[in-house]
């Protein structure tokens, strides 16, 4: 079995230069354009479409977590996607991928932590493979536009949501393409992860002062679903306080990572069974990685939408040899486990 974690890290939300949050610095991120890792095998449109209302899934995070030990994983990342199309926002896929130190996209050498000489704002479509990307959602992008055939796109979807928002006007300026990317009201918020390791003391017990401010830092949003829970039966009350307690002394985290390890459960109410996990396609069980917890949701400025992506806690769940099915990207698994509704 691939390395696994003996301690949990945590995520934290922290503004960051674009230049950091490229793939050259094998980020670990919200929002924004995915950072791809490797540049071949990227996943197409078809993977990235909501299976229950077929349009464009967009990018929610990723996390860089190498393996130690395995020359085949010295890079890797976990990317995130998930459908934010009212009123379905349901959508949720994962994908990995790793390549070893030596490979054809990345200096052997460490990244620079210094400023490069060029970082312009400029949006990047085109990756050094050669492969295009979606003008609106920085995935593959296949499609063209039939008239500058400059424009990249996933779909059509994306192409109909660029003409409207200004491409008419520059497909006849296709010089200027680059740098003439509008704001599609697609893209969430773009901020860096950054990981602290969680303190190994986590209190037991959270009196009613400490979990009114708990409660509160995670926003208005969240409050009302979480103190209805907290009326919950005897087992459900339970589950919540020990949630409650495990986030008291780092209320702010958005990301727990502890592969191999155990996430920790908002609600007793759709806790996955062994059997409700696929295992990998390769044969190997897959085993849980990292858990996005709900004060993201305070980031993502989702809700000028109407209806809007909303969880308890996402799992992702992983293979456990972390194999690898030739060099693209390998589709993972996503549990969704929402707070639990009053009865």
């Amino acid at each position: 079995m691939a390395a696994l974690a003996s301690r949990v890290e945590l995520g934290f939300t922290e503004e960051a230069p674009a230049w950091r949050l490229r793939s050259d610095q094998f980020p670990s991120k919200v929002g924004g354009r995915p950072a791809w890792l490797g540049e071949a095998g990227l996943p197409g449109p078809g993977d990235l479409a909501c299976a229950r209302c077929g349009r464009p899934l967009a990018f929610l995070l990723q996390v860089y977590a190498p393996l130690p030990g395995r020359a085949d994983a010295f890079h890797r990342g976990l990317f995130l996607f998930c459908c934010r199309e009212p009123p379905c926002c349901a959508g949720l896929r994962v994908f990995r991928n790793q390549l070893p130190r030596k490979n054809d996209f990345y200096s052997y050498e460490p990244p620079s932590e210094n400023l490069p000489p060029e970082t312009g704002e400029s949006v990047c479509l085109q990756l050094k493979s050669g492969a295009h990307l979606c003008r609106v959602c920085g995935c593959l992008g296949p499609k063209t536009c039939s008239r500058c055939h400059k424009a990249h796109y996933c779909g059509k979807v994306h192409q109909a949501l660029d003409w409207r928002s200004g491409h008419k006007q520059a497909c006849s300026q296709p010089d200027h393409l680059d740098h003439a990317i509008p704001d599609h009201n697609f893209l969430f918020p773009e901020f860096e992860i950054v990981i602290e390791t969680e303190d190994e003391i986590i209190p037991e017990v959270v009196d009613k002062e400490d979990a009114a401010e708990i409660v509160g830092s995670m926003g208005e949003a969240l409050e009302e679903e979480l103190d209805s829970m907290a009326k919950h039966e005897s087992r459900e009350d339970k589950i919540f306080q020990k949630f409650k307690a495990q986030i008291a002394c780092e209320p702010e985290q958005i990301l727990r990572y502890g592969r191999g390890l155990a996430p920790i459960w908002i609600s007793g109410e759709n806790i996955p069974q062994e059997k409700d996990i696929p295992d990998c396609p390769c044969g190997a069980k897959r085993i849980f990685e990292f858990q996005v917890m709900p004060q993201l949701l305070n980031y993502l400025k989702a809700d000028r939408l109407g209806t809007s992506v909303d969880w308890g806690i996402l799992a992702v769940f992983t293979c456990a040899e972390s194999c690898s099915l030739g060099t693209g990207y390998t589709e993972e698994f996503v549990w969704k486990q929402d707070v639990a509704d009053t009865p």
